[in-house]
């Protein structure tokens, strides 16, 4: 008992036995202390100044979870802001929410219109009421507890509710399960302040002005199911804590003060019955985690060290999945801790880091030790009711379960940190639903379930298991997307030398039942293609690259990887993660050959980011690495065998050069590389750096339409001079322009110049624009007479007086090859072609697609293919207008020409008689022909059948339809 409180209780004896002498003097004497000017009103407020220097000494600094004798944080310098949203989520948002990864996460959390922060949680609502009871809701781990303290401290620094509250009182859940003896709400203040001579009574004659935090409610252990009487409202009476709790809740006892209420969604309805009867006005407040902004705050907070914070940062950004639960404040403490130890013990975090397995078992870890009163064999129960209820969600793809659900797998809803109540209208009722905090946590559980080990494990059990795990890596396999997670967490559990870790954490055994079946599925994926075709479906095969880079067991990773000899990735978005793993894949595939990657994007560092918040000025002098930076440094690998890299339409910039420059001064294997990127003068600069050094190995090299300009083409000119290795140079579809040209030429002369293939580009804006051209073929024949020249041309234009390619006959007359699409060739063009197909010696290619030729154009172009001189071999004309009477002239050619070995004919109006026209010709003994190329379009079975007879008459003959997957 305070001593103001023992002094009131004698004055109130002494009046009662008539001493008012003595109750006179000892309520003057009381005055003199207080001071002349004192009354109980200024007492307290006196004492104020007292108290907040208390709860900043007691707040200002907290404690990590991990924390050494004499280790604290200030609260302020570690302190990030929260989400806070003061709605209830529709079904379809709380189900996008959980399910969203990624940007996609963040954006939907960052996004609800009624974002709220802590000094707004006692505002008017839309109704003009005043809230007194705030509940403040949030998973375990989101941070309600530093919120709470948070709270004390910036009302202690006067920095919050100075005009609304005179007291801020915290009152911890976990510690009052403890208490056995009764107590008062006079108690619960005395336990707030530095001493026990705090003017409780003077305080608490505001109750207007008090605030409590009851911080944890889901962590009583009391059933609330007390009987009004037992109510007191009186705040010095002595009761349990249950009753005292109570009679605060339904505002029986200073029932004008305010609360705040901390508690995880489990307990909401409970919470709700509890606060019946309460008369007042509440107010609904969730804490979703931290946004983007507040995660890299927080990293820079944590680590007090910009170089550390920003490559702690980005290579948390970099995988996808970390980042989404970094939403998630104690997850971003683990991956904070386990980072900056990796650093402070000096360890390359992109070699040594923990993979997204290895933080969910941290995460899960931490909230058994520090988040539960509960006994070892009840945490245990908990854990496995939950793999339990997990797995049984992802086999019927489910994320929102009754509570029925929840009993029937053995779980306590009020006790289940890893689960959230969902509240959701039902027509004129509300329902009651659960869901784990994110997707993410119900997969992990998932996989958990599937390598638990019982105490004891029936043979059934066994087999249950097996047919479970095959049951779900066939759904992977089909569709690729509900238990993706699960099947990489499974990989990422067996991990055999972090398995006695993970034991320790856990408390229970792990057991390697299904190891080999996960083996076997991952090494029988098909090895063809990541990406295999299905229509116009495209299933991707990274999944399994995915749960390799998971597992991290270098002898299953190359037993897996060592099948492909070649890959081919096909218009992949690539996110940071994906450019991670697959070159964690490559560089451990010690047989691969080749790697085409077509139409891939990967995501550039520079690209705008979604945030509104702009990237930390020090990000700036950060080293910057290209998209495909980390797949450069696995073909550096010495084990690497690559000898061809095609890198087709991947928005290859400058940058990416430079790592490309790198690997041609590394490999001892790659000798050829095909790029098709508007790269630029720099870019080439860059790659030419490479090409120059002696260890280069390179023998062809593709620029096609890389933007390759005149400037540019004197640093190829200096790779020809010096390169010992490069026969063969492709640059179609550039502007090299005449200075450009002449550059090349010099190159071409140099006595070390070892090439002997060239494909060069013309483009051009009509006639008379060739003498360099022209110069620059004689070159080739005059100083190199082995030199294969190969044309390709792309924006001529039509003239009313000649046709364009008129004046490309001399060049054309001594090319190899020539690509003439998209040019706009017309009939009068096709003249001129046939011209020089009647003339040429050395052309035995010619493309021609995307051009009306139309008949007439045919027509011409087969004069000169019927010619005995002509020896065209390859001919292209998709998209020219070809019709049924173009397929008569082109069947005439087919029995005559003694050269043309392919004709590509897709997309073109052939119709069934063209077709069949085509087929007389085919069938003609003199045809040479052996790949032709259609499309499906105006087939039928009849067709079919006559394609089969040409076949049957032709074996060798290979026919191609387009559209027939």
């Amino acid at each position: 008992m305070g001593g103001d409180t023992a002094v009131d209780v004698t004055i109130d004896i002494f009046t009662q036995i008539n001493l008012t002498d003595s109750a006179a003097k000892l309520r003057e004497g009381r005055e003199k202390a207080l001071g002349p000017q004192q009354t109980p009103e200024t007492s307290a407020n006196a004492y104020r100044v007292k108290y907040r220097e208390h709860i900043r000494n007691k707040y200002s600094a907290i404690k990590d979870m991990n924390a050494r004798l004499g280790e604290n944080v200030k609260l302020n310098s570690r302190y990030t802001k929260l989400i806070i949203v003061k709605e209830h989520r529709h079904k379809k948002q709380r189900e996008n929410e959980i399910m969203a990864s990624g940007r996609r996460h963040e954006e939907i959390i960052s996004n609800y219109a009624s974002s709220i922060t802590i000094g707004h949680l006692f505002e008017l609502d839309e109704d003009g009421q005043l809230p007194q009871i705030v509940m403040l809701l949030g998973p375990a781990g989101i941070g309600k507890t530093l919120t709470a303290i948070k709270i004390m401290l910036d009302w202690a620094n006067e920095e919050l509710y100075q005009s609304r509250f005179d007291y801020v009182f915290y009152i911890n859940c976990r510690e009052l399960n403890f208490v056995s003896e009764q107590g008062s709400i006079e108690d619960l203040i005395f336990k707030n302040c530095a001493d026990q001579n705090a003017p409780t009574k003077e305080i608490l004659m505001n109750p207007e002005k008090l605030l409590f935090i009851i911080d944890g409610f889901d962590e009583l252990r009391f059933s609330f199911n007390q009987s009004e009487s037992n109510f007191s409202s009186d705040p010095c009476e002595k009761q349990s804590v249950e009753i005292v709790l109570s009679s605060l809740f339904r505002k029986k006892v200073l029932h004008k003060s305010y609360l705040i209420i901390t508690t995880r969604p489990t307990a909401l309805e409970k919470l709700k019955q509890c606060l019946e009867d309460g008369h007042c006005a509440e107010r609904y407040a969730e804490i979703l985690g931290f946004s983007e902004n507040a995660r890299e705050e927080y990293f820079h907070k944590f680590f007090r060290n910009e170089e550390q914070a920003i490559k702690a940062y980005n290579f948390v950004e970099d995988r996808e999945m970390l980042f989404t639960m970094c939403f998630i404040p104690i997850v971003c403490w683990i991956i904070c801790t386990v980072l900056k130890q990796q650093m402070e013990a000096g360890e390359d975090l992109a070699q040594t880091s923990r993979t997204v397995t290895d933080v969910y078992v941290l995460y899960l870890s931490s909230l058994m030790k520090g988040h539960s009163s509960n006994s070892k064999q009840q945490i245990q129960m908990n854990l496995k009711g939950l793999c339990s209820l997990a797995a049984d969600g992802v086999r019927r793809q489910k994320i929102l379960f009754e509570e029925d659900e929840i009993k029937q797998h053995g779980l306590d809803t009020a006790d289940s940190l890893f689960l959230n109540e969902n509240m959701f209208q039902k027509d004129l009722d509300c329902e009651h639903v659960y869901s784990f905090i994110h997707l993410s946590f119900q997969e992990f559980f998932a996989a958990l379930s599937c390598v638990l080990q019982k105490e004891e494990t029936t043979v059934e059990d066994s087999e249950t298991i097996l047919k479970n795990v095959k049951m779900l890596l066939k759904r992977d396999t089909n569709n690729g997307n509900y238990s993706t997670l699960t099947v990489r967490f499974l990989f990422g559990l067996l991990n055999d030398e972090r398995k006695e870790e993970r034991e320790k954490m856990l408390s229970c055994k792990i057991s390697p039942l299904i190891k080999e079946t996960l083996v076997k599925w991952v090494e029988e994926k098909p090895t063809v293609s990541l990406f295999s075709y299905v229509g116009k479906k495209m299933t991707s095969y990274l999944e399994a690259f995915h749960c390799l880079y998971e597992i991290q067991e270098k002898k299953i990773v190359q037993s897996a990887m060592n099948r492909y000899t070649r890959l081919i990735l096909t218009e992949h978005n690539f996110t940071k993660m994906d450019e991670i793993v697959l070159s964690f894949c490559i560089k451990h595939c010690c047989k691969l050959e080749s790697l085409c990657l077509r139409q891939c994007s990967f995501q550039d560092e520079d690209m705008p980011r979604p945030c509104k918040q702009p990237r930390r000025a020090q990000y700036q002098h950060e080293p910057h690495h290209s998209p495909i930076y980390q797949l450069c440094q696995a073909l550096m690998a010495p084990n690497s065998i690559l000898k061809t890299l095609n890198l087709w339409k991947c928005r290859l910039t400058a940058a990416g050069c430079g790592d490309l420059a790198d690997v041609l001064r590394t490999s001892q294997s790659l000798t050829d590389l095909y790029l098709y990127n508007s790269v630029e003068e720099a870019g080439v600069q860059l790659l030419c750096g490479g090409l120059k050094h002696p260890n280069c190995k390179l023998q062809t090299l593709e620029l096609d339409s890389c933007r390759v300009t005149a400037a540019a083409c004197g640093d190829l000119a200096d790779v020809l001079t010096t390169s010992r290795s490069l026969t063969e140079l492709i640059l179609g579809g550039n502007e090299l322009g005449d200075s450009g040209v002449r550059l090349l030429c010099e190159g071409l002369k140099h006595p070390n110049c070892k090439l002997q293939r060239l494909n060069s580009p013309c483009l051009l804006a009509g006639a008379g624009c060739c003498p360099d051209l022209s110069s620059f073929v004689l070159v080739c024949h005059n100083h190199k007479g082995s030199l294969k020249f190969l044309l390709t041309c792309k924006g001529l234009r039509s003239s009313t007086v000649t046709s364009p390619i008129h004046a490309l006959i001399p060049p054309l007359c001594l090319s190899l090859s020539c690509s003439l699409e998209s040019c706009r060739v017309t009939a009068a063009g096709c003249g001129d072609l046939a011209a020089v197909l009647r003339t040429s010696r050395s052309l035995t290619e010619l493309h021609l697609g995307y051009n009306e030729l139309g008949e007439a154009g045919v027509r011409l172009l087969c004069e000169g293919l019927k010619h005995p001189n002509c020896k065209l071999q390859n001919l292209h004309l998709k998209w020219c207008r070809v019709t049924a009477a173009g397929c008569g002239d082109l069947a005439a050619v087919l029995r005559t020409s003694r050269s043309l070995t392919e004709l590509h004919l897709g997309y073109n109006e052939l119709g069934e008689a063209g077709v069949r026209l085509l087929c007389e010709g085919l069938k003609h003994p003199n045809c040479k022909l052996q790949n032709l190329h259609l499309d499906k379009m105006y087939f039928r079975e009849e067709m079919w059948a006559e394609l089969d007879a040409v076949k049957d008459t032709k074996p060798d003959l290979v026919i191609q339809i387009q559209g027939s997957w």
